[in-house]
């Protein structure tokens, strides 16, 4: 074996590969439909979200679009949760995972009237502050 076989993903692409992933399960798509967006087979996506194959910034940019996020979302939090960055927030990857969570953001999406999802998103944002209206 050579170095390049030995070598593990830098951590910056295993972090944005996670939050693809993240993000796909969110909307309950599987790495197949993901990858049929993108042109690319389903080994593919799972080697982006592996983060073993790096993400070029135009497939980054179709990747953001199918997954309807700006681009800046796959490395929110990336420098509170790699190496050698303040490590005083880390983003748990088992949040994104849990079947209440996709639950949750599948529900949020399927409200149409984007008024109702603001309000929705500002009670959970209330809800998860611990304080209520009343300032308890």
């Amino acid at each position: 074996m050579n170095d390049l076989e030995l070598k593990s993903p830098d951590p910056v692409d295993t972090y944005v590969g996670g939050r693809v992933r993240a993000r796909r399960k969110m909307l309950g798509l599987s790495q197949t439909q993901l990858g049929e967006e993108l042109g690319v087979t389903f080994q593919q996506v799972q080697k982006y979200e592996r983060g073993t194959n790096r993400i070029g910034s135009s497939r980054l940019f179709r990747m953001a679009t199918a997954l309807d996020v700006p681009v800046a979302y796959f490395f929110e939090g990336a420098e509170t949760s790699l190496p050698g960055y303040s490590d005083s927030v880390v983003l748990d990857e088992d949040t994104f995972q849990r079947e209440e969570t996709q639950e949750l953001v599948q529900a949020y999406y399927r409200i149409n009237d984007p008024r109702i999802r603001k309000k929705v998103l500002g009670l959970a944002r209330l809800l998860s502050s611990g304080v209520d209206e009343y300032g308890m």
